[in-house]
């Protein structure tokens, strides 16, 4: 397939629905076919299943994970009706950045091979374009509409496109193979001096609006401005030549140039030169895609955060100037004075861009952008600015992780996009975000200017619905009610005080922002916890690493209070925080690393769930026989979480009332019986000062039995 003249993403505020239509399936197929080609590049069964580096999967895993990204989400907006290989769905479904919860052990996987990974990838492909030519289309098409999670899936692909090729570049050599569809640029030589241009300061206005025209991540959304002071920057990239330069003054050898963080990544690596730099005999060579080039010179150098602002540091010392990376609002400064489109990505074939020109970077000096050259394309930039969010930014429900989990001051923000950036990735809207220590093809500009960068609030948890289950769980006592989480452990324990068997290991399920697991780690050498939500389970996790969370809760309008709470005020110590690990799962397709379980506890859980009976069937599996089954629940059964069709109880059958507790018995009689008569347990949850949600959950016991 050709890789050039790739049409942008399609625009969705258009007139003619048909026509919108057949753009979003030209999209989602050329968007497929293209991700699946990427891989051609391998070479071996080896190639899919080992690791090219520590921190990520194998690329097995990312060729079914973005056909399982569709699948998971068409499934959670209620576009699919079920499920195409639940076992793919829930192996390939998390693994992008290595958060503290993100399973990345590969003794729990038994991957399967490409030629399964394909055919499952095709009954995708063939359900998505099913929806896509007959799913009911009116436009505009926004964060509400039915058509927001197809786009979604396609975006996330072109990204991983993206990901990935980094990932087969790291490769070793052995295990790739070279392809005319992805040769790299022919020209190379030596770069122009890299001069400074003068960009006068003004005012900075960025984020976009709702109802913008093009897909867009959360993050994009809201509104940012700043007003900033006149600064220079460099025209160009920093290229390989002038890279050098720091190389051999000894740059990686020298602690002076190297922050805390940069120097523990340098100690940990041993590097001494960027990491798609190869020496031999012949002398300096570039890793691309499946091959080694000799060094081109004049193209831009590839680093990561670390090594940029290490070169930053040490040209600052070296010319008497302050050089610094340029924060976000800087780079959308020069963006502006560079006349370029605040809405689209330049004209196809005016930068490397869009895959474009070659399957590589391309020399620094070839394309203008105003006063400078690459403002956009060849290589990302990195900039100073840790990711944060905009005024007005919420999460879209049907993917809550995408942004926030970065939300934590050591994910930088890089822009301007590479030869591979496509989709939105190409919009000058798009903020992508990595960990300071990864490699992407990401170079970087400097900026000379005695203000120092900006510093935004990356610290982000007034997410309302998340304030108030931290203060649910770790608040205060409200009406004498006695915390929930805690009351459902104690009656665990006042249950269990005199049952038979181990507690060795226990799950908490739909364990939200954590507190029982904590409360049941006192009594279980073991506790996981496993919530839907990945804001629950990174506040969780923060609780757990941190031992500590601080949160706003709502007063009255715009009248916030503030909260900070510490597992040493809850007597929670270290060794108990020791015992507990929290993950992002579906509760109806959980992996299959947690069994042979002592206790499972799903709390206001099993009225939340899209397929309850399949839950209890699945959860049979996981307790060891005696092992002990506790389901708390209000059994407040809504369409906009369970399909009617899926309730357990609650409504009339053959003329005759059902509860819940009728239908609980009947699905758990095979495999467990109950234990005593169930009990109430009440809890409160502060929706403002003067506000409060009162309920009562039964909380029933099952003991599981020998089949």
């Amino acid at each position: 397939m050709t890789l050039t003249h790739l049409k942008p993403s399609p625009r969705l505020d258009g007139h003619d629905p048909e026509a919108t239509r057949q753009a979003i399936l030209e999209y989602f197929t050329t968007t497929f076919d293209l991700y699946e080609h990427l891989f051609i590049l391998l070479e071996g069964d080896d190639a899919w299943q080992v690791k090219p580096i520590s921190l990520r999967h194998p690329l097995i895993f990312y060729f079914g994970h973005t056909a399982t990204f569709f699948v998971n989400k068409l499934v959670l907006a209620g576009l699919l009706a079920e499920r195409i290989d639940p076992r793919m769905e829930s192996m390939f479904a998390v693994g992008v950045d290595e958060m503290s919860w993100d399973d990345l052990n590969e003794q729990h996987y038994d991957w399967p091979s490409a030629d399964s990974v394909r055919q499952y990838r095709a009954r995708v492909r063939e359900a998505v374009t099913d929806l896509i030519q007959t799913l009911p289309l009116t436009l505009p098409i926004t964060w509400e509409h039915d058509w927001w999670p197809i786009l979604m899936g396609i975006e996330h692909e072109r990204i991983h496109l993206e990901t990935s090729s980094v990932l087969i570049r790291q490769h070793p050599l052995h295990r790739v193979k070279p392809h005319p569809d992805w040769q790299s640029c022919a020209l190379a030589g030596e770069p122009p001096e890299n001069t400074l241009v003068e960009v006068p300061g003004g005012r900075v206005s960025i984020g976009k609006p709702y109802d913008a025209p093009y897909y867009g991540w959360d993050n994009e959304y809201g509104r940012h401005e700043a007003d900033l002071d006149d600064f220079k920057a460099s025209r160009q990239l920093v290229s390989q030549r002038e890279y050098l330069r720091f190389v051999e003054a000894g740059g990686y050898t020298d602690t002076q140039w190297w922050d805390e963080e940069g120097q523990g990544w340098l100690d940990f690596t041993g590097s001494r030169h960027p990491t798609f730099w190869h020496r031999s005999e012949s002398g300096w060579q570039l890793r691309v895609l499946a091959e080694l080039i000799p060094m081109p010179w004049n193209w831009p150098v590839e680093v990561n955060c670390h090594e940029a602002r290490a070169y930053c540091r040490w040209l600052s010392v070296t010319t008497s100037q302050p050089v610094r990376l340029p924060t976000e609002d800087e780079w959308y400064r020069m963006h502006d004075f560079a006349g370029l489109s605040p809405d689209s990505p330049p004209a196809h074939g005016s930068a490397n861009l869009n895959l474009a020109m070659a399957a590589s970077s391309c020399p620094v000096d070839l394309h203008s952008h105003g006063p400078f050259h690459d403002l956009v394309g060849n290589v990302w930039q990195w900039t100073e600015t840790a990711i944060y969010p905009f005024d007005g930014f919420r999460v879209h429900p049907l993917y809550d992780d995408f942004t926030t989990p970065t939300y934590d001051g050591r994910h930088n923000l890089f822009k301007g996009g590479s030869w591979i950036s496509t989709g939105n990735e190409a919009q000058p809207a798009s903020r992508y975000a990595f960990r300071r220590h990864f490699f992407q093809h990401a170079g970087f500009r400097y900026v000379v200017t005695p203000r120092p960068a900006a510093t935004p609030n990356t610290y982000y948890e007034t997410d309302r619905q998340l304030s108030e289950y931290a203060e649910f769980h770790y608040g205060e006592r409200y009406f004498g009610v006695e915390n929930y989480p805690v009351a459902l452990v104690n009656l665990i324990r006042s249950r269990l005080q005199d049952h038979p068997g181990p507690k060795h290991s226990a799950l908490d399920l739909g364990c939200a922002t954590g507190r029982a697991s904590f409360e049941l780690a006192r009594d279980y050498a073991k506790v996981t916890g496993v919530d839907f939500s990945a804001r629950f389970i990174s506040l969780a996790t923060e609780m757990a690493e941190q031992g500590r969370i601080r949160y706003t809760l709502t007063d009255e309008g715009e009248l916030l209070s503030y909260r900070e709470r510490s597992l040493d005020m809850l007597g929670i110590d270290a060794d108990i925080r020791a015992r507990v690990g929290f993950y992002q799962g579906d509760a109806c397709n959980l992996k299959a690393l947690w069994t042979d379980l002592d206790l499972v506890l799903a709390a206001n859980l099993i009225d939340r769930l899209y397929d309850p009976a399949r839950f209890l069937e699945l959860i049979a599996q996981r307790i060891r026989p005696g092992g002990i089954l506790v389901i708390s629940s209000p059994y407040t059964w809504l369409e906009e979480h369970t399909p009617k069709e899926a309730w357990l109880g609650g409504f009339k059958r053959d003329g005759e009332s059902l509860t819940t507790l009728q239908a609980l018995q009947e699905h758990l009689a095979p495999h467990f019986r109950m234990l005593g008569q169930p009990e109430d347990v009440p809890f409160v949850i502060r929706e403002t000062r003067r506000k409060f949600q009162h309920t009562l959950a039964e909380v029933s016991f099952w003991e599981r039995l020998h089949d």
